[in-house]
């Protein structure tokens, strides 16, 4: 496994930090549910080059992106359909529609290849952000391994209210899902890519390292042996997510 490491940092860096991310790059190494790990990759590397995009930076600026015509400047032979899911969703998500998702599928993108994009933007954003935060270059991605995606389905998944994509029900107490959080108490925002429940286990395995553990999450004085304190904690990520449009 291609290991992870800030040693180059100008800061002392947490191990686990590293580890999360090495666990995410042996993932990108591997099949998924619905992409081969070339696929995979090339989805990583394409979440990188959005950021430099400048039609995605035009379309960005623009009152709507349906007024902004060009292309991406894609670095993959990925489809056209799936750089401009990925293109969007890294840089413009706040201004995604439920009609614009319905058109991706209409291209003929499922709904599981979706859910896993999506995973995938969220831990390259999360891991290329905090090396930009600390100074360092972004991290080499790993080499692509063999193997043919799973394509599983959960047995049990729910269709309707809020969400665009279907999830595994909130009590998931008695389905080979149960281990993504306790039954019952969560929300959509946990999950979101149940579809694909690796994405979760990786979003839960990154957010307890970037943030805190989903079990402790709702304890409102748990600030889990962090260098800033619970309130401090809250007021940063408030912000942020001020800053990235952030639905909740």
């Amino acid at each position: 496994m291609q290991q992870v490491s800030y040693t180059d940092a100008q800061y002392g860096i947490r191990d686990d930090f590293a580890d999360s991310h090495s666990r995410f790059w042996k993932r990108l190494s591997e099949p998924g549910a619905w992409f081969t790990s070339t696929e995979r990759i090339k989805i990583a590397q394409e979440v990188r080059a959005a950021r430099v995009c400048p039609f995605c930076k035009a379309r960005r600026e623009a009152i709507s992106p349906n007024a902004v015509v060009g292309e991406h400047a894609q670095v993959t032979d990925l489809s056209p359909l799936m750089v401009e899911v990925i293109h969007r969703i890294t840089t413009d998500a706040a201004r995604l529609s439920e009609s614009w998702y319905q058109q991706v599928l209409a291209d003929g993108l499922t709904e599981g290849e979706y859910v896993e994009i999506v995973g995938t933007i969220v831990a390259m954003v999360s891991i290329d952000s905090f090396a930009i935060g600390i100074g360092v270059p972004l991290r080499e991605l790993p080499e692509p391994g063999p193997g043919k995606p799973s394509r599983y389905v959960p047995p049990r998944i729910e269709r309707g209210g809020d969400a665009w994509v279907p999830m595994v029900p909130a009590d998931n107490s008695d389905t080979p899902e149960a281990d993504l959080w306790l039954a019952g108490r969560t929300g959509n925002v946990i999950r979101a890519m149940s579809l694909v429940p690796d994405e979760v286990r990786t979003l839960g395995d990154l957010s307890a390292v970037h943030y805190l553990p989903n079990r402790v999450v709702r304890e409102a004085g748990v600030d889990a042996g962090r260098a800033l304190n619970r309130s401090q904690m809250e007021i940063v990520a408030g912000r942020v997510s001020a800053l990235n449009e952030c639905f909740y």
